[in-house]
Order: C-alpha cells, then structure tokens, then sequence
C-alpha cells in the first residue's frame, strides 16, 4: 500500500485554498495529508524546508514570485515534489508541463478531475505495486456511467469526442462521459492519441485506414477507419498533415 500523499497547497486566496481542502478532504483516494498552505512562493519554499512533501496544489498568478517560477524553483530541491496546477487562466498550460507539471486543472476545479490528477501524480511517484516482479499500474481515466465515476483503462480507449458540455469516450464496447476538456485530454495523453479534428481525438493504434471521403455535393475531405469498431470519422483539413505524419511514424 503506497503511503499518504504529503501535500501543500500555494494559493494567494484564502477562499480559494479553503475549497481545495474541501475537496480534498471528500476524495477516498488516493490517501493524503495536507501538510500546510502557502499564500505565496516564499512562504511555500520556507515551509517545504521544514516539511519536505510528495505534491504542490500551486496557482499561477500570486504577489510575488508567480507559480511558474516557483514550480522552476522546486525543480532544484534535493527531492523534488510533483506539481499539479490548479488555476483560474487556461493559457499557461503549455509552459506548465515544459516544466514537467503532472497536471494542469484549471478554476473551478471539479471533483472528479482532481482526484484523477492525484491518481497521475501516485502513478507517477510509486509505479510498482508491491514488491519485486509488480506490474506497473496502467493509466486511467475517470469517467461518468450511469450516475457513477468509473476508471477506464488508457489502452481500452478509442475515441474521445467534444459534444456540448462534455467529452464522449468510446471503448470497443462502451460510451462514457468525461467532465474534461478535449484540449486537456490532449495534452495528457500525448502522442498515443492523434487530433482528427478540433472536436476528436483517436488512438493512433486503432487507425486503419486513412482514405478520401465524398460530402455531399461532391466536395473532397478525408476519413479515418477506427478499429475495432469499424467506424469512419472525418478528418479536417487543418488536421491532415499532422494526421498523415503520425501515421507515417507508426
């Protein structure tokens, strides 16, 4: 059994710092200990002096040194806590994981997406179960079914798709909904998965073909053949370089 999750949260907010605990404080899992709470980076530094811990809940904008730069500066200490995120501005999340954020959630942060980022974060930090031989613990993402959160396994999924407030998820066998963003997913999941087009993303290991496909009134645009579902999902045209190219690598 991996041990709590030491964990301190930097936020300029009081409020903000409080609904965090909150939250926190209803997950079941992963185990935690909230170690303390920081309203900015120097305060943060001079507690984790103290209290060395496993992950920092950081905003971005604070007086001070900002989150970017203190995420930079918790890189250099001896044992390095994994950083996740947790912000009001959605436009920093390329720089957050250059520097090697595990997450990025952004305000207000939802249940269920939380308690999927300290999942990444265990992943991450105590791969192996048990001793020896283990196997590493597969990733997942957190899902709706029927009024549940269900964990699906990253190699069951096959397309995930924006539809009006949500992200539908397909398996082989199943549909679900995500309460993330497709732009996040994206950034999560890496280059296993390709962007089709702005509203889809598909798992380049079940890409079978990729074909021109005929609209209605004779205009050209291209499709994708999902296996094993044996579905055609158009591609874009803005898409298709970037599609055709991580074809070519595979």
């Amino acid at each position: 059994m991996n041990p709590a999750l030491r964990t301190l949260i930097v936020d300029d907010e009081e409020l903000a710092r409080l609904r965090l605990r909150g939250l926190l404080q209803e997950l079941a899992e992963p185990a935690l200990e909230v170690i303390g709470e920081a309203a900015d980076a120097a305060s943060a530094l001079a507690l984790l002096q103290a209290r060395p811990c496993e992950l920092v809940l950081l905003d971005i904008r604070m007086p001070g040194r900002d989150g970017m730069q203190l995420a930079a500066a918790l890189r250099s200490l001896p044992q390095p806590p994994s950083v996740v995120f947790v912000t009001a501005h959605g436009s920093h999340a390329l720089r957050a994981f250059e520097l090697e954020a595990v997450d990025y959630l952004t305000k207000p942060v939802r249940r269920e997406r939380l308690q999927a980022a300290l999942q990444r974060v265990v992943q991450r930090r105590w791969p192996a179960q048990g001793q020896g031989g283990a196997r590493l613990e597969e990733p997942v993402l957190v899902a709706h079914t029927r009024g549940q959160l269900r964990r699906i396994p990253v190699a069951e999924v096959l397309v995930l798709k924006a539809e009006q407030k949500y992200v539908t998820l397909r398996t082989a066998a199943e549909t679900h909904l995500l309460d993330d963003s497709l732009t996040d997913l994206e950034q999560r999941l890496g280059p296993g998965f390709i962007r089709i087009h702005r509203n889809a993303l598909v798992a380049a290991r079940a890409v079978r073909e990729l074909r021109p496909h005929a609209e209605p009134g004779g205009e050209e645009s291209w499709a994708v053949r999902v296996a094993p579902i044996d579905e055609w999902l158009l591609v874009s045209r803005r898409q298709l370089p970037a599609v055709r190219e991580a074809l070519g690598r595979r």
